[in-house]
């Protein structure tokens, strides 16, 4: 199945409501959960969540990795006024975590950061380069890195199988974008031949379960 790209920011407040409504609890957990895993050492005192959305990611970096400080960007106003409003009800967390509207590649981004996150953002970008470019450019020497992302099944039928699999209680909505997104995902093999045009050799990526794909590493 060839790659269908998709709009690269979900700005609509339906979108952005039905996204931030859903339960995703389970899978935002288990990304923690495996850099915890992948990292042992920690992750170090300065993350940015790229893509970061409504702030899922960000919110749970924050609580699972104190005292980092993280920051959160993302290129959808409606979704970062999602983000901002809980971090309103989450004063403890206020010092250290903070969103930006901000859209890639963005050379006015602070640097030197000792992890770079990235959940579901690759998929959405018409060019793939401009997320590896930006970690090359934001991470610090030796920084974690963690993309996590749709993978492209094998054929349109394949692709509509794992929707009816996975969101068949979503709200419309969601099942539509989920669809589209399947459709404009890369595979592994694509992602590594995009790594190595960016030079992020000390990067490796495998599939991960029946939909996902992961990339990680530290940067040399």
């Amino acid at each position: 199945m060839q790659r269908v790209p998709e709009p690269e920011l979900m700005d609509g407040p339906e979108q952005a409501a039905a996204y931030a409504a859903a339960d995703f609890a389970a899978s935002d957990q288990a990304l923690i959960q495996r850099l915890a895993e992948l990292f042992p050492a920690g992750l170090g005192e300065r993350m940015i969540d790229l893509g970061c959305g409504p702030g899922n990611i960000s919110f749970r970096l924050a609580e699972g990795f104190p005292p980092a400080r993280v920051l959160g960007i993302d290129g959808a106003a409606a979704m970062l006024e999602l983000a901002e409003a809980q971090l309103q009800c989450r004063p403890e967390l206020a010092a250290r975590l903070r969103f930006q509207l901000r859209c890639l590649p963005d050379g006015g981004l602070p640097r030197g950061f000792s992890a770079v996150v990235s959940n579901s953002l690759l998929h959405h970008l018409h060019d793939p380069q401009v997320l590896w470019e930006a970690v090359g450019q934001l991470a610090a020497p030796g920084a974690c890195v963690y993309v996590k992302d749709l993978r492209r099944p094998a054929s349109a039928a394949a692709a509509e199988e794992l929707a009816r699999r996975h969101m068949a209680a979503a709200p419309p909505v969601l099942q539509h974008d989920y669809l589209a997104s399947l459709h404009a995902a890369f595979r592994p093999e694509e992602v590594a031949q995009q790594l190595h045009a960016a030079g992020l050799n000390g990067l490796r990526v495998q599939a991960l379960d029946d939909r996902y794909l992961e990339v990680w590493g530290r940067l040399g």
